[in-house]
């Protein structure tokens, strides 16, 4: 009995140990997808921009040409990733006002090439947001005219209690045509690298990555959204950190628990081992023997059940990087 409940605390503390470190990696690699998915959290915009009127109107009303998006490319070891240009007017719609935003695709720097966290629009089409769409009655696939041009609504998006319920979404160039504003932007948005070394403030190092090739633009970061990510990322690396110890200590404890009292039952076993003519060593080599062999078969047995557990419950757990749960 002794022995069988020391196979099962091996057993559980490997099994354990696996499931935790198989599906840690699936956790923090979930947790990264969520958190990307919050959005870019940084804004570039020009130097000149008066920022009362950018924080009324949402937008700097200063232009900047596109040209400056694709500097990023040529510069390595920067803060920045998931960077958009886009281009910004408010205008009046079908008797509605709306927001009118185009989007250019993602520029990465050199080595930061990531999935793109902004959806794919086709040149013609429009995102239509949630209000625009239920006061005018547009569906996906009709057609509709904005400044002069006919496009196809791509889709009409859900409810988001924001401004996007207003907003009408094309591509940068569609914008650029359709407001005569060739090659122009008024913004770039992007999202900061994660940095947890606490002597660095990273946005000092953004706006001094910043000046160094685009002396023109000032970045704006909205600490609201970079905080709350920065703080989920580390609770979650610190709650595995902490965890896969704590069990392995845990079992390891229990496990030499069991072992000094089975050798304590002994006693009498061992003192007739003794009497017999058995050496020491060779009563020590017995136990040990018997450990090493509790050891190895507790722990392929734990292997397998906990590869099997991460496997089996896992994918309902992450379900954004569940095809990334594998034997380790």
């Amino acid at each position: 009995m002794n022995a069988l409940m020391i196979f099962l605390a091996v057993t559980l503390a490997v099994a354990l140990t696996v499931f935790f470190l198989t599906t840690g990696a699936a956790s923090k690699q979930e947790t990264k997808r969520n958190l990307r998915d919050m959005g870019q959290n940084l804004r570039i915009i020009a130097q000149e921009t008066d920022m009362n009127r950018f924080w009324d109107q949402d937008y700097s009303e200063i232009l900047m040409p596109e040209s400056w998006v694709y500097e990023f490319e040529n510069v390595e070891g920067l803060y920045y990733s998931h960077l958009t240009a886009s281009l910004v007017r408010r205008i009046d719609w079908e008797g509605s006002a709306a927001i009118l935003t185009g989007i250019s695709p993602e520029v990465s720097p050199p080595g930061r090439k990531k999935p793109s966290m902004v959806f794919t629009i086709e040149p013609g089409e429009v995102y239509v947001g949630y209000q625009l769409a239920a006061d005018q009655g547009i569906a996906k696939g009709d057609s509709v005219t904005i400044l002069g041009k006919p496009f196809t609504v791509a889709q009409t998006l859900v409810e988001a209690g924001t401004d996007d319920d207003i907003r009408l979404t094309m591509t940068l160039s569609d914008v650029q045509e359709i407001t005569e504003l060739p090659g122009q932007i008024n913004e770039i948005q992007a999202l900061d690298c994660y940095c947890q070394d606490p002597e660095k403030d990273t946005l000092t190092v953004l706006r001094e990555q910043l000046a160094a090739f685009l002396p023109g633009a000032k970045v704006i970061k909205m600490q609201r959204i970079a905080m709350a990510r920065e703080n989920q990322r580390t609770m979650v690396e610190r709650f595995f950190g902490w965890m896969v110890p704590s069990v392995v200590l845990g079992c390891g404890l229990l496990v030499g628990a069991l072992f000094f009292v089975n050798t304590r039952d002994r006693r009498d076993e061992i003192g007739l081992l003794r009497a017999l003519g058995n050496s020491t060593a060779q009563i020590a080599t017995l136990f040990i023997g018997k450990a090493v062999l509790i050891g190895l078969v507790a722990a392929v047995v734990g292997f397998a059940l906990g590869t099997q557990l991460s496997l089996s419950i896992g994918p309902d757990l992450f379900k954004l990087t569940a095809k990334k749960l594998a034997p380790d």
